[in-house]
């Protein structure tokens, strides 16, 4: 079973598999008001801090003992992990937070979060990509939309093992959620053609809904009427199918 963790792979592997999605040129870097900006240099390649290093290698060591249990992933090999999992997810987080946000203090437990700094993954899952969102940018305030209770209980399981604070998991259908965020996001969801428009009620006016998508998603979301402006595609490195799309809520 040790095998299969990542818990003793060196910092400096996780952050050379990483490096090509946290690349960027400030071209890439997206402008919209609801977004987080970083610094005039936000398009330089950014490095994670030891402590989100530590909090990736406990979270794959986490993953990889539930998922003897329960189907998290079929991604089982550590370094895949990283790279697919975490780097696309990242690849995201970079693009809407371009800058990283090592030191930034989370949200005190009494802060009421506003629309700007919520975030919205429907259909998490394994976590993939809220959680590594949070990691990335602390001030977010994250909800995790999971309504399978065996993958709920797990992503519980990660947020009390990594200490994060301002992150809820809600066990129930993205249908039934009555929250809004100033971003929501979409990877890897099953009936993607029905969960798009779900999504897109839970966009604020003038937030952004970001897509982590293959070739066929996107001719899904060409033909989704005109509620979104969206963006070219960003092809995601190491990637020749998958791409971020984002699309812009119109202020109403």
């Amino acid at each position: 079973m040790c095998s299969n963790t990542i818990s003793h792979m060196p910092p400096e592997r996780i952050t050379e598999l990483l490096q090509p999605f946290l690349a960027g040129s400030g071209a890439d870097v997206q402008s919209s008001p609801e977004r987080v900006q970083g610094p005039a240099d936000a398009g330089r390649p950014a490095a994670l801090s030891s402590a989100q290093l530590e909090a990736i290698s406990i979270y794959i060591d986490i993953l990889s003992r539930w998922n003897a249990r329960i189907n998290l992933t079929a991604v089982r090999q550590p370094e895949e992990i990283v790279t697919r999992h975490f780097g696309e997810s990242l690849f995201a987080a970079r693009r809407l937070f371009p800058a990283p946000m090592a030191d930034s203090q989370p949200p005190a437990d009494h802060q009421r979060p506003t629309t700007n700094n919520r975030v919205i993954d429907v259909g998490s899952g394994a976590g993939f990509p809220g959680i590594p969102i949070k990691i990335w940018a602390p001030q977010a305030h994250l909800t995790l939309i999971e309504s399978n209770q065996k993958k709920a209980t797990f992503l519980k399981e990660v947020v009390r093992a990594l200490t994060l604070t301002g992150i809820d998991v809600a066990s129930t259908r993205a249908e039934d959620f009555s929250g809004q965020a100033g971003i929501v996001i979409l990877r890897a969801v099953e009936r993607f053609e029905a969960i798009l428009p779900i999504a897109a009620r839970l966009v604020v006016s003038g937030g952004v809904l970001a897509l982590l998508v293959g070739e066929r998603q996107v001719q899904s979301v060409r033909q989704f009427g005109n509620m979104l402006r969206w963006s070219e595609p960003l092809q995601i490195p190491l990637s020749s199918k998958r791409v971020l799309l984002l699309g812009d809520k119109e202020p109403c």
